[in-house]
């Protein structure tokens, strides 16, 4: 299983930024990918899924409206559109996938991707 995110950059408030997950090794439409961000200093915070069965997704309240998140099954990829970008939204963003393995999930996390906002 790999996961590969790509996209980030340096980008003033208000700005926009798409980051991408490439996905490798499982079924990726019978599952579904979340991404996180880690900001510095604090707990790794989730932002949003997709259920890459049947599209539906699922967002934060502190990204809700300003975040979207889509992803191509035959490409194998998932996105992550951010708009409205703020400087709080600065961190390492990562994407991630729960698999069944036996009788238990496993989660696997890409490398990340940083997000600098500037005021």
């Amino acid at each position: 299983v790999k996961l590969v995110e790509s996209g980030g950059g340096l980008v003033q408030a208000g700005g926009s930024l798409r980051l991408s997950c490439a996905a490798s090794g499982f079924s990726f439409s019978a599952y579904a990918i979340a991404w996180f961000r880690q900001a510095p200093g604090k707990e790794r915070e989730g932002i949003g899924c997709i259920s890459n069965r049947d599209g539906t997704t699922y967002y934060a309240d502190s990204v809700k409206g300003r975040f979207t998140i889509s992803s191509d099954n035959a490409k194998r990829v998932a996105y992550l559109q951010m708009n409205s970008l703020k400087p709080e939204d600065t961190g390492v963003y990562y994407c991630n996938v729960a698999l069944r393995e036996g009788i238990g999930m496993h989660g696997y996390w890409g490398q990340g991707t940083q997000v600098t906002v500037s005021s």
